[in-house]
This record gives structure tokens, C-alpha cells and sequence, in this order.
């Protein structure tokens, strides 16, 4: 082998690290919802990406679309069924509310952008 093809191979692992590492283990800050609403801020990711707010309390959750990547056009709530288009640009709406304590995953379409909700008591 090649020291070229070394090369080419080191920097193919670390694009893969650096992919899994963005998408599935960097820290992004948690927001706690005070009141009902919170705003989730989506630009090629989602800010904040976990949020926290009260389990059976009813939650309205603002999604501020930004970009305009074709992953991050829907958002989807497997617990709730819910599955949402996001116009680029817009705000829109969703409204669940948690059944009970616990975590919540959201994600886009793909499943490549992907967020929390921690439902607390």
C-alpha cells in the first residue's frame, strides 16, 4: 500500500469520526421551556437541541427554519406521530404534550439532524 492511499484512508476516517462525533456526541446546550413555548432555532442543526420542560403539561414548540437543506425540511416526533414540513425561512408549530417523565427523541427526516426532549416531573 501506497503512502497516497495511507493518506486518503486516514482522512476518510476522520471524516467519518468527525461526522458520527457532529451528529450523535457533540454537547449542545440544553434549554429549559419556562411558560409553554419554546423556539428551536434550525440551521443545519437544531439550537437548542435538548430541551427540558414538565411531563403532562402541554408544550408548543417553534421550529425557525433557517436553512434550506433538504434534511432539515421535515421534523418528526416518533413518540407523538407526528411528522412536519418546515418551510425554509418560517415558523411552525407543533404542539404535544408529554405523556410522562422521560426522553423524548425528534429528528429530521433522514435522521441525520437530531434533538431531545426531556420530560421531567
Amino acid at each position: 500500500m501506497s503512502t497516497t492511499e495511507l493518506l486518503v484512508m486516514a482522512a476518510g476516517l476522520a471524516g467519518i469520526v468527525w461526522v458520527n462525533w457532529y451528529f450523535f456526541v457533540a454537547g449542545r446546550a440544553a434549554a429549559t421551556v419556562r411558560g409553554s413555548e419554546v423556539v428551536i432555532t434550525v440551521d443545519n442543526g437544531y439550537s437548542p437541541a435538548t430541551i427540558r420542560a414538565r411531563a403532562g403539561v402541554p408544550l408548543r414548540i417553534v421550529f425557525d427554519r433557517k436553512d434550506d437543506s433538504s434534511c432539515s425540511e421535515e421534523v418528526v416526533f416518533p413518540d407523538f406521530g407526528v411528522r412536519k414540513f418546515l418551510p425554509t425561512g418560517e415558523k411552525t408549530t407543533i404542539e404535544i404534550t408529554p405523556p410522562k417523565p422521560g426522553r423524548y427523541e425528534f429528528m429530521c427526516g433522514m435522521a441525520m439532524l437530531r434533538g431531545t426532549l426531556i420530560a421531567e416531573e
